[in-house]
């Protein structure tokens, strides 16, 4: 392990009943780093992120997080170590603002008195959002008014914001438009630039990984069986990878 990384899986594997998710997986990951990971349905990549951000428990292997070996107890204790997701539900709360989701189960209060403190949850959002480049219309809009990649950058930068080391994001481009796509990778190419956070984007799109990523992954049955740098390779070498997977897939079934 390096000086540098702020993650570390090593041999993780882990199975429900029958079914393994995870073999023996070894992934790492470097400070300030955008690293993609990639695989097919079913590759096992939920259960991976499950298991970095406290849900699952690994049944082998370990995670040692800046060096150091750590046994994660449960998605807030995760957290409380500066691990954060964002999954594709985004958690928010449709019919709430802008910063009350912001403020979303962390509120400030006015003390002594168990009194909500709008105006410094209000400060706080424009500066967060400010600082990130998002731009909302208000941040007294309800959330259910924004468009996609807004609805996204909302639970983004919540996420930064309640001291993220490491970033998960979950699938952030799905079922987005070009122009909403577009401004969640300047949203993760700044927060790239500022070095403060290291992420691990989980995409299927593989322009989108050579768009913000440093290096890429690919997940296949329970592993990592790529690893390179994204000067290193190219959408149609990955594009081969899985295509080749694919045919065996189908060979597989042909013989049965």
């Amino acid at each position: 392990m390096t000086e540098h990384e702020v993650l570390r899986a090593e041999n993780i594997a882990k199975g429900f009943g029958s079914v393994t998710a995870l073999r023996d997986v070894s992934l790492r990951l470097e400070k300030g780093e955008v690293l993609g990971l990639i695989g097919d349905n079913g590759a096992g990549k939920s259960t991976l992120i499950k298991t970095i951000t406290g849900f699952h428990r690994p049944d082998e292997g370990r995670l040692l997080l800046d060096g150091e070996e750590t046994v994660l107890k449960s998605v807030s204790h995760a957290q409380s170590l500066g691990i954060q997701t964002v999954y594709q539900d985004l958690a928010l709360v449709d019919d709430l603002s802008v910063y009350h989701n912001m403020f979303l189960n962390a509120e400030i209060v006015r003390k002594p008195f168990p009194f909500l403190n709008g105006r410094a949850m209000k400060e706080k959002t424009r500066q967060y959002l400010a600082d990130i480049g998002v731009k909302i219309p208000s941040i007294d809009t309800e959330v259910a008014m924004l468009s996609g990649g807004q609805r996204q950058a909302i639970a983004v930068a919540r996420a930064v914001y309640s001291d993220a080391k490491i970033l998960l994001m979950d699938e952030p481009l799905a079922a987005m438009g070009a122009k909403e796509g577009a401004m969640i990778l300047d949203l993760v190419q700044r927060l790239k630039d500022e070095g403060n956070v290291s992420i691990i984007l989980i995409a299927h799109n593989y322009a989108h990984v050579f768009e913000v990523c440093d290096r890429v992954n690919v997940l296949q049955h329970g592993r990592i069986t790529y690893d390179k740098n994204t000067g290193d390779t190219s959408v149609e070498e990955l594009t081969e990878l899985m295509v080749s997977e694919y045919r065996k897939a189908r060979a597989g079934g042909e013989e049965e």
